[in-house]
Parts: C-alpha cells; sequence; structure tokens
C-alpha cells in the first residue's frame, strides 16, 4: 500500500502501520485521516493478516484533529466524517484483526480516542495523555464519554475531561487507560511481540472472542453469558478433531520454548 501520510512495513501476518506528520505530532488533517480510513478498510478485507500495530513518527502519537486546519478551512468540519460505519473509528472498531496501539507520545483528545481504538494499548514511558476536548470546546464523537469511564472509572474520567490534565505513561498504566507502560527503546519490541503473539491463535476463535468481550460493554453479565453460549453453540460444532490436537501441540510447544528462555 502505498500513501503519503502513512508507512507500512508487513512481516508475515503482522503489519505496523505509522501516522507520518510529527512535525505536526501526527495530528490528524483531513488528509491524514482518510488514508488511515482507506488503509484499515483495506486491512479489514485481508484474510491472510492477523495483526496490525498502529504508531506515530517522532515524539507524539497523533495530537487529535489539526484544529489548525479545523479553525482556517471553512470545508474541514463539513467534510470530515465524524461517525458511523464509515467514520475512522467505526472502521476500526469493525476491523477483525488484533488492533495494537503503540504510544509513543503525546496522545491527545482525537488521539487519545484513536489509541483507545487498539484492542491493546502499549505506551512508551515517554507517553502522555490528555482530554481537552472542554478545553478545545467540542465535545467528543469516537466514544470518549463512555469508554474512559469504562477503563479507568468515572471520577478519574471526569478528572481527566474536566480538567484537560495530563496522565503519564506510568500512571497510565497503574489506572487501566493502557495495557502496559514500557521502556521507550522497547515499545515496538513489546508491541510486535504481542502482535506476533495474536497472530499466531485461531483466527475463527480469536475473533468470536474479540466480539465477546465487545459486547461485555454493552450488556448486563446474564446478557452475556448467555450471547457466549450461543457463540460457543454456534462454533463448537465446527471444530474438528484434528484441529483441536493440532491446536493442542502448538500451544505445548510454545509453553514449553517460554519455559526454557525463563530457566
Amino acid at each position: 500500500m502505498q500513501f503519503r501520510l502513512l508507512t507500512t512495513y508487513r512481516d508475515g501476518a503482522v503489519i505496523t502501520v505509522t501516522m507520518n506528520r510529527p512535525k505536526q505530532l501526527n495530528a490528524l488533517s483531513l488528509a491524514l485521516e482518510d488514508e488511515l480510513r482507506q488503509c484499515f478498510r483495506q486491512l479489514s478485507a485481508d484474510d491472510s493478516l492477523r495483526a496490525i500495530v498502529l504508531t506515530g513518527a517522532g515524539r507524539a502519537f497523533s495530537a487529535g484533529v489539526d484544529l489548525k486546519e479545523l479553525a482556517s478551512d471553512p470545508a474541514a468540519k463539513d467534510q470530515r466524517i465524524w461517525h458511523g460505519p464509515d467514520s475512522l473509528s467505526g472502521i476500526m472498531r469493525a476491523c477483525p484483526h488484533v488492533i495494537i496501539t503503540a504510544v509513543n507520545g503525546f496522545a491527545v483528545t482525537g488521539g487519545l480516542e484513536l489509541a483507545l481504538l487498539g484492542d491493546i494499548v502499549i505506551a512508551s514511558d515517554q507517553a502522555q495523555f490528555a482530554d481537552t476536548h472542554a478545553r478545545v470546546g467540542i465535545t467528543p464523537g469516537w466514544g470518549l464519554s463512555q469508554v474512559l469511564p469504562h477503563l479507568i472509572g468515572m471520577n478519574r474520567a471526569k478528572q481527566m475531561s474536566l480538567t484537560g490534565e495530563y496522565v503519564r505513561a506510568d500512571k497510565a498504566a497503574e489506572w487501566g487507560l493502557v495495557n502496559e507502560a514500557v521502556p521507550a527503546g522497547h515499545l515496538m519490541t513489546r508491541a510486535l511481540e504481542l502482535a506476533n503473539d495474536a497472530a499466531e491463535t485461531d483466527p475463527v476463535a480469536a475473533a468470536r472472542i474479540k466480539g465477546l468481550i465487545e459486547a461485555s460493554a454493552e450488556t448486563t453479565y446474564a446478557e452475556g453469558l448467555a450471547r457466549e453460549i450461543e457463540v460457543f453453540d454456534a462454533h463448537m460444532p465446527g471444530v474438528s478433531q484434528n484441529e483441536i490436537g493440532e491446536n493442542r501441540e502448538k500451544v505445548q510447544t510454545r509453553a514449553r520454548r517460554i519455559q526454557e528462555f525463563q530457566q
């Protein structure tokens, strides 16, 4: 794939997508957002792909929507697809592959929302997170008002969103905003390690499990359990004994490899 504001690198079933507007802190201009939409739409349709790592070039993951463009270009607000299935958030949420966001620096407002669209969020110890929607004078449109309290609790979500305060990577990990905070030099190594682990899983089972976990945010506990049983009953008859045996051997081989590495 050829893009002007994105670079991509594929290694087997894993692809790394890098936003490449470092001087603008990877602010989401119309052009960059459009390329991200095109990219994730193409990747979603690629059945040979299993995991996507999204990161940013330079000292920011993303500063969010390009406010300079929004303020200076009368058409910028109307041309943007803010929400729905064709928006960037809609396309990423519908992606069947595992998305890992590797947050290398600032992830602010729309950039924070973009980071949280990842199934797994890994942060550099240099990363900082902030929600400045209230300071800018706009409301979230990619689900932040619902995702943030679900991840870190209502009071902490209010603290971030009603003050615009910056949260450093270590506190973000402590709060559960991100999965892990790692040294900056280890960020991509860890993100790709997880991506390759995800790529080794059964694609059908992984996609169904991902869907069940995501649905849990929208259902009661009892409804979620009932949905899990429905998915299990629909899936299990199609799983062969040979597949179970082959996957069992893969799991055991991986476990032995990990044990040998740890010794």
